[in-house]
Parts: structure tokens; sequence; C-alpha cells
């Protein structure tokens, strides 16, 4: 288990670690770096909350992992910024913590369960859960968080982590929301080991007794719904707390649910959950900057413009006078994004222009 070296040290360097934080659209985004303790290094994270004055409660939001190991130092807490600035519409600061070996986070990967054949996922939660411990009790310190309201949020792998983080939770975790958690899928509808999965649920639903919600989608090819029954059963048995929500099918598979695409469905899904649990920060949600939409678009460009606006950075959008249109999302830079978006509207127009930059107007 993972110890503090001194807590005031770690303080200091939360406190200090800001590059920057942007307010111009009513929202900072402050990008972070969590000490590690025995000189592991760092995570990484971006923390993201309405720009007005005051203590926010803080919603700790974890990340999936991808089936192939290469992957995951390609990842970045901006592909979840959609997600994070939802819940900082609703008056939360929230928080995307890269867990160790994901990202530009420290420390190596520390969430393998071992061989398909005899997988410990338990060991494989407990190690995510660490991660998400330290960044709670550590942001729980800054001036701008209210420390008596902590609840954490998770996706997949992360899903995984937040179970298991309720089980050995922060002081004032109030509640905890997974959506489609699990481990061990390498590929579609196959999952290492799926008796494993369900004890690892069942050792930590014995210690666990944090209100949670769950969701899982009827068309998920990771964790199919009758294993999610089955995670179900198990964690509640041993005294687990969990509001589980059955949703509809979503998209090719419901694994993606919780995602930019998905937040007219998931967003229902949490605000009924927290208003049940008391922690409705606000009634109307602060609103999203909207770009402008180019005259120029058809039908189609149209509704391109409008997936493009939810769609996590970085990103560029391209056009050209007839309004033929490329657009780029979800890429390492700016640059990239540009390039792309450029790319995919000389295929279709000519004399392309980047319009748009992340959520920004090409001046």
């Amino acid at each position: 288990m993972m110890r503090f070296k001194s807590a005031l040290s770690f303080l200091v360097f939360l406190l200090a670690a800001t590059v920057f934080a942007q307010a111009d659209d009513g929202f900072i985004r402050e990008p972070l770096r969590i000490l590690l303790p025995s000189d592991l290094g760092t995570l990484e994270a971006l923390l993201v909350r309405p720009s007005g004055p005051g203590r926010y409660p803080l919603a700790l939001i974890a990340h999936g992992s991808p089936r192939s190991g290469a992957d995951r130092p390609a990842m970045t807490p901006l592909a979840m910024l959609p997600q994070a600035l939802e819940f900082a519409r609703r008056g939360w600061a929230a928080v995307i913590v890269m867990r160790r070996g994901y990202g530009k986070s420290d420390g190596g990967w520390a969430e393998t369960y071992g061989d398909c054949g005899n997988p410990n996922y338990v060991a494989a939660g407990t190690a995510g859960a660490a991660d998400l411990k330290l960044a709670a009790e550590l942001l729980a310190h800054r001036p701008d968080i209210d420390p008596a309201h902590i609840i954490a949020v998770g996706v997949s792998a992360g899903g995984f982590a937040t179970v298991a983080l309720t089980a050995d939770p922060p002081q004032n975790l109030v509640a905890a929301i997974s959506f489609a958690g699990g481990r061990g899928s390498l590929e579609a509808d196959h999952v290492c080991g799926p008796d494993r999965l369900v004890g690892a649920f069942a050792a930590f639903g014995k210690r666990s007794r944090v209100p949670m919600l769950w969701v899982y989608a009827a068309n998920d090819h990771f964790f199919a719904p009758a294993l999610a029954q089955k995670l179900k059963t198990a964690f509640t048995a041993g005294g687990g707390n969990v509001d589980f929500v059955s949703a509809p099918a979503f998209g090719s598979d419901g694994h993606g649910l919780f995602s930019p695409a998905g937040i007219p469905v998931w967003t229902g899904y949490v605000d009924a959950f927290l208003k049940l649990q008391n922690l409705t920060m606000r009634e109307e949600p602060l609103a999203l900057p909207q770009l402008a939409v180019p005259n120029a678009l058809g039908a189609n460009g149209r509704k391109a413009f409008a997936d493009y606006q939810i769609s996590a950075p970085h990103k560029a959008f391209a056009m050209a006078p007839d309004g033929s249109f490329g657009w780029r999302s979800g890429v390492a830079t700016a640059a990239q994004a540009q390039a792309d978006a450029l790319k995919y509207c000389g295929q279709h127009g000519k004399s392309c222009a980047v319009m748009f930059v992340d959520d920004a107007a090409v001046r």
C-alpha cells in the first residue's frame, strides 16, 4: 500500500503545480501533477470547475483502460473533458486523474491482473483505487475544494477501480458512480476468468457501504448484461449499496455510453442519482459556450458541427467555400487535429481552411 512521506510536502506540491488556468468561457481548466509516494513520480490530472470564486464539491473521474497496453502512454485527460464539463456545469470541481502507467503519469503500470487463465482482479482494482484515494485526499486540501462532499465516477476499468475505492474510501466519499465497470475484456464478448471477476466484486462488496450508481447498457460487448447482473448480486450480497440501471442499447457497443455522444442519456441517470443522495448542487446546469454554426454548412455539415462541439480536444474543423468540411477530434496535439481536418476536407472540396481549433474560432 502507498503511504505518505509528509502530508505537508504533498500539499505544497499540489497547490504549486498549476501550469495554467483558463476561465474565458466560464470554466477553469487547470492541469495538475499529483505527487506519488516513495519517489515514484507524479500523476497527470486535469481539474475543471466553474470559474466563480468559492469552494466546490469534488467529482473524481477515472478513465478506462485500452485493450492494448501499447495505447496507454498516448492517453490524455483531455479525452474526458466533455464528461468533466458536465459535472462542472452541475456545480462540481471535476478532476480527471490518470492512474499510474497511463498517459503522462509515472510510477509504472500498477493494475496488471496477471495471466488470463488465473486473473487477480482484486489486486488490479486495489491498485487503481489507491491512485484515486491518493488524489482525493490531496485535492481535498485545495482552497477551492469543499472536502465534505466527494464523489467518484469511473468507466470500465475506472469504474472497477471506483468500486474498489468504495471498499477503502477516502474521508467524505459520499457517493460513487460506475459506468460499465469491470476488468479482463480482451476482445468482444469475452472476459478472462469471469468467475474471478465476480469474486472480486464480492470481496469489495463486503467492505463497501458508499451509495453507488451502476450503469450497464443492453449491448455492452465488454461486460454483457448477464455478467453485470452477477457482479451486482455478488457485490450486494456482502452489503454493497447499488442503484443498478440497465440502460437501453447505445450505438454499436453500449460500453461507450459514458461518452460525449451519450451525454443526453447518461446525465439523466446521474442527475436522478445525485438528487436521491441530496447531492444536487445546481437546479439548472451552467450553460456551455456555443460556437456559431457557419452559414455555408448544409444539413450534414450542421450535424457534424454539432458532434464536433461536444467532442474531446484536441480537435479542429476545416471548411471549403462551397460548404465541404472535414474535422478531427481526440488527438494528442492541436497541430495534428488541424492537419487531419484539412486532409479530410480536401477529399471533398477545394481551398479548405481551418475554421475552429478546440473550442475557439480561428481569427
